[in-house]
């Protein structure tokens, strides 16, 4: 399969994913699928800069991302999906991606937040969400780097 890793980060790409995961798990492609950086020309190009040379970069919508790896368009990379949050992914799963393990990196704290880990805050929603996403058997890992021990996100919540 062509994507090699899922990762849930609300950064997108920065130093851990360009730098730490890209050359851990040796990516040709780093897939963002994010509604709002898909639709804004200056957080693609944002997204562009932080993008590994050498490693190309796509920033999707569900719809489209969903249609490019259905396709297959990807078989021949090793691609690092990334997203904001659970819930696209969710959206993936139901346009017909089929995802093993999902990491979860790095969520951001608000006020709606509450903290299950360093770097990991979520909401009632993303607690819903999650357990959609273990209930079709996808592993849902925490994760900051490639050497920090994995953690089972389940028994988190």
């Amino acid at each position: 399969m062509a994507i090699i890793h899922t990762r849930i980060d609300g950064r997108l790409i920065h130093g851990q994913v360009a730098n730490l995961w890209t050359s851990y798990l040796n990516i040709s492609r780093i897939m963002v699928v994010d509604e709002v950086a898909a639709n804004n020309d200056i957080d693609k190009a944002g997204l562009r800069l932080a993008c590994p040379a050498g490693v190309n970069l796509s920033v999707l919508t569900i719809e489209k991302a969903a249609k490019n790896i259905n396709d297959g368009r990807y078989d021949s990379q090793r691609v690092l999906l990334i997203t904001r949050n659970p819930q696209t992914l969710l959206g993936l799963v139901e346009h017909g991606v089929t995802l093993a393990e999902i990491n979860v990196g790095n969520m951001s704290q608000t006020e709606h937040t509450r903290s299950i880990k360093k770097s990991v805050n979520i909401t009632d929603n993303d607690i819903h969400v999650f357990q959609q996403l273990s209930a079709k058997g996808i592993f849902l890992t925490a994760q900051m780097v490639p050497n920090e021990e994995k953690i089972n996100l389940m028994k988190l919540l």
